[in-house]
C-alpha cells in the first residue's frame, strides 16, 4: 500500500483526517459530475470542474491567496511546479486549464478527470504531430480564455528553478494575436519544504501527506507581468525571460 511507503509514519488523527478529507472529496466529485453534464448542453465553459477544484482546496484546508494583476483573456501562464497543489490553485486564481503530458492520458480515470476541465494532452517526443498539438494549444486558448504550463516538466523543491523546456512552447512561436504570456510564481513560503513533491516520493504518498496535516497550507499566486519586446521574439526566448522573471520574485 501507499501509506506503507511514507517516509515519515502518519499518525492516527492524520489518517482521520485523510479519510475525512478524501470522502468529502469523492462526494464533491460526484456532485460535480452531475452539474459538468448538466450544464453541457448549453455551455462550453467549465463551471463544474472549477468547482470542484475550489472544493478540493478548501476541503484540503489550503489557503489560495491571489497577489498581481492577472491576464482575464488570451492568457499563456508559465509557472513554476512544487505539488499537485498547483493545479487547483492555479485554476481557483484565475479559471485555467491547462496542458499536461500525454502520459497522464494513459491512465483512463485520470484522463476523464483532466478532460473535465479542457486538459490538452501533449507528446513531447512526437515530432511528426507537433503542428497538431500546435493548434490544440491555440484552440484551448481561444476557447477556455487561459492555459497553463509548467514548463520545468517536472516538479522541483520550490526553493529554485529548474531549466524550462523550450520545447513545451512549441505552440506560441510565434504568439497568435492577442495572446499574452505571463509568467506565475507559485510560493508556499515556509512550508515549501514540507510540502514539495520531489525525489522518489511516490505522488500518492505525496498527497496523502498533505492531507494528514492539521494546519493550514498558504500558497501564493503571484502573477508577474507579462512578457513583452524581444523576450516574445521565439520560444527559446520566452522560456528564459519568463524563467528569470520567476526566480527574480522566488529570491526576494
Amino acid at each position: 500500500m501507499a501509506a506503507l511507503a511514507l517516509e515519515k509514519p502518519v499518525s492516527a488523527l492524520g489518517w482521520l483526517r485523510i479519510l475525512l478529507r478524501v470522502g468529502l472529496m469523492a462526494a464533491a466529485l460526484l456532485v460535480c459530475i452531475v452539474l459538468h453534464y448538466a450544464c453541457r448542453p448549453f455551455t462550453h465553459r467549465r463551471p463544474a470542474a472549477r468547482l470542484f477544484l475550489f472544493s478540493i482546496c478548501w476541503i484540503g484546508g489550503i489557503d489560495v491567496r491571489i497577489e498581481g494583476e492577472c491576464v482575464r483573456r488570451g492568457a499563456f501562464l508559465l509557472a513554476n511546479h512544487v505539488s499537485w497543489i498547483d493545479i487547483p490553485a492555479i485554476s481557483l486564481a484565475n479559471g485555467a486549464a491547462f496542458v499536461g503530458h500525454d502520459g497522464l492520458a494513459s491512465m483512463p480515470l485520470l484522463r476523464w478527470l483532466c478532460r473535465m476541465n479542457d486538459t490538452v494532452f501533449v507528446a513531447r517526443h512526437d515530432r511528426a504531430s507537433v503542428q497538431e498539438q500546435v493548434q490544440q494549444v491555440r484552440a484551448a486558448i481561444r476557447d477556455t480564455g487561459a492555459l497553463a504550463i509548467f514548463p520545468e516538466g517536472t516538479t522541483s523543491d520550490g526553493t529554485g528553478l529548474l531549466p524550462f523546456k523550450s520545447s513545451l512552447l512549441s505552440a506560441l512561436d510565434p504568439v497568435p494575436p492577442g495572446v499574452a504570456v505571463q509568467p506565475v510564481l507559485l510560493d508556499y513560503g515556509a512550508e515549501t519544504a514540507a510540502i514539495a513533491w520531489v525525489g522518489t516520493e511516490h505522488g500518492v504518498d505525496n498527497f496523502l501527506r498533505i492531507l494528514a496535516r492539521g494546519r493550514p497550507l498558504a500558497v501564493t499566486v503571484r502573477f508577474l507581468p507579462p512578457l513583452h519586446g524581444a523576450a516574445l521574439v521565439n520560444r527559446k526566448t520566452m522560456a528564459s525571460a519568463a524563467r528569470e522573471a520567476i526566480l527574480a520574485a522566488l529570491q526576494r
